[in-house]
């Protein structure tokens, strides 16, 4: 009896240090992300590339931010393979420091008066690097975190993942305001900018601390132990789970919606050939409070998948976020400040969380612990970068002195996030499964009322995650 109640401890302990882990290393991580973007719309622009034309200015700048994405199916492979051969925890670790220095290096950058097409060809290798680091993130967080929680409270856990990726997004705009609004335009152009991706030095130090402490996830130790770890586990999710990774790469196309509210919508808000006249620190509280109201929300999302099932609030927030960005960019087009900061709150604070507190949960139990990692990595990636070439879509389709921006933009939108919907009530509903059994689509679901007495015994015994 000791034992097992020492056994018990020690289990909600590791559940935990997994979360907390999860939480911290990826708001660390998505803060270097997300300065990124930040500055890619506001100032990289006017720094980095020629000012001759601010239509091909914008452009290259936001494709930049794209290019990040195109190195993140290639860091999936690479990182995947390496999470489900030696574990998530060095994956995790990984990522950390490759991120860490590509970020540190953006602030090291000479700029396109000093040193011509070089400023935007080095800040494309570092963009590629980034997006390499960052593609391992959130599969290997979510699965260090699913495979850690207690059954019946999978859903809730693993929603840290992102309420620590918002919480980056916070800290991000957050650092940039002060210095937006306190120093001089001059002054924030030629130096100030570089201040948050210097500080990711921080990153570096803090990550490797956080993540060293939190031990391997005991389905992996336990498969790696019987040697039954894959060769080549991306062969293996292809094989096996080829269907399941085709529904994960449409379901992440609702990236879509965080591109629209803070890297489109930034640029069609500030920048001077758009002619809407937002000044740029305002605008950067717009992404701040939804970041804000996400992280409140977050929680009792994933709770909710966990009494409901995965696929309700995915289809739900699919389809009501992308059409509430019609009235998103509508509320810029008219320069109103109050209306565009309610709809950024409702859209991507609310109901966009309807996915993204559940896909953390969702994609990982679409595939077996042995492929578990590979298999979200490539396919969210792959997803994703098809939304991460749509700020520059939606500049050419819709550049500065187009009319009716509004609708031609929602209207792509809300296309994209339908066919998100589709694929995720496609999918088998995974909350009832048991951790041996997820990835086998013949697995039989615990008894709704067996499964309420075992989550109601978790609820009871697991306390808050980050304490």
């Amino acid at each position: 009896m000791a034992t097992h109640t020492a056994d018990s401890a020690q289990g909600k302990q590791q559940t935990r240090k997994a979360t907390a882990s999860g939480w911290i290393g990826s708001a660390l991580e998505y803060y270097d992300f997300f300065i990124y973007a930040t500055a890619a719309s506001l100032i990289f622009p006017q720094i980095f590339f020629p000012k001759t034309d601010p239509k091909i200015a914008i452009i290259a700048s936001l494709a930049t931010y794209g290019v990040g994405y195109v190195a993140r199916p290639i860091g999936a492979f690479v990182l995947g393979h390496w999470g489900d051969t030696h574990g998530r925890k060095t994956v995790l670790i990984i990522c950390m420091f490759l991120m860490g220095f590509s970020t540190v290096a953006v602030g090291l950058l000479p700029t396109y008066d000093q040193v011509g097409l070089w400023a935007p060809t080095l800040l494309v290798i570092l963009r590629l690097i980034q997006g390499f680091a960052v593609a391992g993130e959130i599969s290997g967080a979510s699965s260090m975190i699913l495979e850690h929680a207690p059954f019946g409270r999978r859903g809730f856990f693993a929603s840290f993942t992102l309420q620590g990726v918002q919480a980056g997004q916070i800290l991000a705009a957050a650092v940039f305001l002060p210095l937006a609004h306190y120093m001089p335009a001059d002054a924030f152009n030629s130096w100030g900018w570089r201040i948050p991706f210097l500080l990711s030095f921080l990153v570096i130090v803090a990550g490797y601390i956080i993540r060293r402490e939190v031990h391997e996830t005991p389905v992996f130790t336990e498969i790696d132990s019987k040697g039954a770890v894959p060769k080549a586990p991306v062969i293996q999710a292809v094989v096996e789970s080829w269907r399941d990774m085709l529904r994960v790469m449409c379901c992440s196309l609702m990236n879509v919606i965080p591109v629209v509210t803070t890297i489109f919508g930034a640029a069609y808000a500030v920048q001077p050939g758009y002619g809407i006249g937002f000044e740029k620190d305002v605008y950067l509280w717009i992404p701040v409070l939804g970041n804000i109201v996400a992280v409140l929300v977050i929680p009792f999302v994933g709770s909710l998948s966990d009494r409901i099932g995965r696929r309700p609030p995915m289809v739900i927030g699919a389809i009501a976020s992308g059409l509430l960005s019609f009235v998103y960019l509508y509320a810029i087009s008219i320069h109103h400040v109050p209306l565009a900061i309610a709809m950024s709150l409702l859209m991507w604070g609310v109901v966009y969380q309807g996915y993204n507190a559940v896909f953390p949960s969702f994609y990982p139990e679409m595939f077996p612990t042995r492929t578990r990692v590979s298999g979200m990595a490539i396919s969210q990636n792959l997803g994703t970068l098809v939304t991460a070439m749509l700020p520059a879509l939606f500049v050419a389709v819709a550049p500065p002195g187009a009319t009716n921006i509004p609708m031609m933009i929602g209207s792509i939108t809300l296309a994209v996030t339908v066919i998100a919907a589709i694929a995720a009530f496609s999918a088998r509903e995974t909350y009832r499964v048991r951790m041996q059994d997820l990835g086998n689509a013949n697995a039989v679901p615990v008894p709704k009322a067996e499964y309420d007495r075992l989550r109601s015994e978790a609820m009871k015994q697991q306390t808050s995650p980050v304490r």
